[in-house]
């Protein structure tokens, strides 16, 4: 019988940028195809597209910039506190450390033993008491740059999929290779998101387009009534 291993779920990496590509697709999708439905030219489309690429991609690396940011900081100053408090009063923090133990049903004794042994020190003592009573891995508090410019590529790459055909040609023949794309990047993306939830790549997938098509549908239908009404108005 094979040895059962489970997936990475804390890392994140590779789900992030599934989901940053999913999110640029979608959001570059509805803007460049509702564009296209009011017909105004391609420039204009290709104009909506690249601006809406340069500014979801930006939004998207600032937002996680702020965030993660503000998580670092938070967890930096829980640190800081629990590092003063293990410097000041170590017996309580020991006494803590042997009740969190035997709480998860240690035997007193090794409790006792276990937490006199991470209390011996400091730092082991500090990455002990954030594990235990913060849930905060000392060692892995976010890279604040790193996670915008992932969001920034991931985004920029899924929002460029719609567009790339309005920078080869023009008319209907863009507006349909616009959609081919992002029905088949869909797919795709669909199927990786089924990797991380064990679910069904198939279901995963026709989801995703189906989601997309129906965003998709809505926003040119507005785009081709905006467009008429402009014309006529």
């Amino acid at each position: 019988m094979g040895d059962h291993h489970h997936r990475d779920l804390k890392g994140g990496g590779a789900r992030a940028a599934v989901f940053g590509v999913s999110d640029g697709l979608v959001s570059n999708v509805c803007l460049v195809l509702g564009f296209a439905g009011a017909n105004p030219g391609p420039t204009i489309v290709r104009l909506a597209g690249i601006a809406g690429l340069i500014a979801g991609a930006f939004s998207m690396a600032a937002g996680e910039f702020v965030s993660m940011q503000a998580q670092r900081e938070m967890f930096q100053r829980e640190l800081a506190m629990e590092r003063r408090e293990i410097s000041q009063r170590p017996e309580g923090e020991r006494r803590e450390l042997v009740r969190i133990y035997e709480n998860r049903g240690v035997e007193p004794d090794v409790a006792h033993t276990l937490a006199t042994e991470m209390m011996r020190t400091p730092e082991l003592a500090l990455e002990t008491h954030a594990r235990e009573e913060l849930g905060i891995d000392p060692g892995s508090l976010g890279n604040p740059i790193q996670a915008a410019l992932s969001s920034f590529s991931t985004f920029a790459l899924g929002a460029l999929i719609p567009l790339i055909p309005w920078l080869i040609t023009r008319g209907g023949a863009a507006t349909v290779a616009s959609i081919a794309a992002g029905a088949v990047a869909a797919l795709v993306v669909g199927s990786a998101v089924a990797l991380f939830t064990n679910r069904s790549r198939w279901r995963s997938a026709v989801r995703q387009l189906a989601i997309l098509a129906t965003v998709a549908a809505i926003t040119y239908g507005i785009g081709a009534a905006v467009g008429v009404s402009g014309v006529h108005g």
